[in-house]
């Protein structure tokens, strides 16, 4: 009998365990050190290898299972049965999030809603407005492309108002990070979710519930205090950054009054790239602390691109239906599941189909396509085109995602997990300060919050049998919030935040990095605080 080629390399491929084995591989002290190693390679390999993180943990994973004295062939099986599984589950989520933010984008309803919001405050409030617009469109956006929408805003609107840099920097970019940390279908949290089985509803009810005055503290609040330390303030003329002493010095030795009046004696100058020249309309000789002092920023409807022949401006509410539409299902399936107990329930059963993630994204992605994309004016070509460029940016992120699966995998088939699962149990540590410390540990060592994330879920991952449904999901927070702990040198987040608001260094850590702590030891107290009461 002639066997086809393509079916023999079928078979060929290694048989999937099924469950991990009754006896282990080596003995704890083995594991345990197969486990340090196997991260070890992984931390080493991204940061002094500069071995991209997908491949590095494809290596831990060969590592960790070499160590524990795994059979080749099963450390091969471990690791693609964790990289399909959790490709299946959370890739589909990644690419319909990013859909919605590419056509948020280029359909300008992203720029309406910064508009909109921007120019109906006054400037005392708009470090609130900020963090509130970064929170908004930190739903569907990842962080790098919130950061990249935001920064010619801020930089704008510091340079109409004389607000400093970091009241208006601060803010969003605690908005951005703390969603994309906490709060699904951000690839961090979806991760975690599925990596532990916890249900994606109820981690975005209280994702939601911790994100709020995390922001907050973070945003407004910690900006205050970081504009002590790093003060800094936009030259109107030129666009530069002027750090003011405590003195009033700045770098080019002028100071902070110096820095705005020759702002305002150079209006009419070119205030660099993307940047519109002179005040906002109705604030017309107005001086930086007069405009400090109330009434609104008006004049910014110049944040929203020319329309294109054919274009028309999307209306906010679209936009804001655009961006909340997926949480709004999966909040409302999330409320269901815990007042209507009855399954079988038609209304539940309803509810549960709608709020399934993939269903809510498709929803919002179709939404997002007919009334943004073809509301807008944009050709059908077109909107095909921005659906089908958001998809080439993720594929490193599910690929990253996937690796952490299969590390994952090996790490619990070797039997690591019941190791660590019987420590944890006999010191009676508690599951959500452990799976914090270990993703605060890999994040300090990696600089990756993803890499962080996956470890972590992995580690901690044989201990989620003993947790309710709401500390599962508690859980999955509480590994967040220690993925984003001071973020350093070894981050591409530090040097994108640092280069776009043209930071030192020192400046970096005493705003960005400080930020980053506070939200992840602020949100692990609000974690461990609902874990008291629900």
């Amino acid at each position: 009998m002639i066997v086809h080629p393509a079916l023999t390399a079928v078979t060929s491929l290694p048989r999937l365990p099924a469950a991990p084995p009754d006896i282990p591989y080596a003995g704890d002290g083995q594991l345990v050190a197969a486990c340090i190693l196997g991260i070890l390679a992984v931390v080493l390999l991204i940061t002094l290898g500069k071995v991209h993180p997908f491949l590095s943990l494809m290596l831990g994973s060969a590592v960790l299972g070499a160590v524990a004295t795994m059979p080749p062939g099963d450390i091969v099986a471990s690791f693609l049965d964790g990289f399909g599984s959790t490709s299946g589950s959370v890739g589909v989520l990644i690419a319909l999030g990013a859909m919605i933010g590419k056509l948020l984008e280029d359909s300008g309803g992203a720029n309406r809603i910064v508009s909109t919001m921007v120019g109906s405050v006054g400037p005392g409030r708009l470090p609130w407005v900020m963090a509130l617009i970064a929170a908004i469109l930190g739903l569907p956006l990842f962080f790098e492309v919130g950061v990249v929408l935001l920064v010619p805003v801020i930089l704008l609107v510091a340079r109409r108002t004389g607000l400093s840099l970091m009241k208006l920097g601060i803010p969003a970019l605690a908005g951005l990070s703390v969603l994309h940390g906490l709060v699904p279908p951000h690839p961090g949290p979806l991760t975690a979710i599925g990596l532990l089985n916890a249900d994606l509803g109820r981690t975005l009810l209280y994702g939601i519930i911790i994100a709020i005055p995390t922001v907050v503290v973070a945003g407004p609040v910690l900006a205050h205090y970081v504009d002590r330390w790093v003060p800094k303030f936009v030259d109107a003329d030129s666009r530069v950054l002027v750090p003011v002493g405590s003195g009033g010095s700045g770098a080019d030795g002028a100071s902070r009054a110096q820095a705005a009046e020759r702002g305002g004696a150079n209006r009419g100058g070119r205030g660099g790239v993307g940047v519109p020249d002179g005040p906002a309309p109705g604030n017309e000789g107005a001086t930086p602390s007069d405009r400090g002092r109330g009434g609104a920023v008006a004049g910014f409807d110049d944040l929203e691109a020319p329309l294109d022949p054919g274009r028309r401006r999307v209306s906010f509410a679209a936009a804001i239906v655009g961006i909340t539409l997926p949480v709004v299902l999966m909040l409302i399936d999330a409320i269901a599941k815990l007042l209507v107990t009855d399954k079988k329930s038609g209304v539940r059963t309803v509810i549960d189909f709608f709020g399934t993630p993939t269903v809510a994204l498709l929803i919002a992605v179709l939404f997002c396509y007919i009334v943004l994309g073809l509301g807008s004016g944009m050709k059908k070509d077109q909107v095909s085109a921005s659906v089908g460029a958001s998809l080439p940016p993720i594929a490193a992120i599910i690929l990253i995602v996937a690796a952490g699966g299969g590390f994952k995998q090996t790490l619990i088939d070797a039997g690591v997990g019941n190791v660590i699962k019987d420590w944890a149990t006999g010191v009676n540590i508690s599951v959500l300060l452990l799976g914090w410390l270990v993703a605060v540990l890999i994040r300090l060592g990696t600089g990756s919050a993803t890499v962080a994330t996956i470890t972590a879920a992995g580690i901690v991952g044989p201990l989620a049998a003993t947790l309710t449904t709401s500390h599962l999901a508690l859980l999955v927070l509480a590994i967040g919030c220690g993925s984003l702990f001071f973020s350093h040198v070894n981050d591409a987040g530090f040097w994108l935040v640092k280069e776009y608001f043209g930071l030192t260094v020192g400046e970096t850590i005493k705003s960005w990095s400080v930020m980053e702590t506070v939200i992840s030891v602020f949100g692990f107290a609000l974690v461990m605080l609902l874990s008291l009461v629900v």
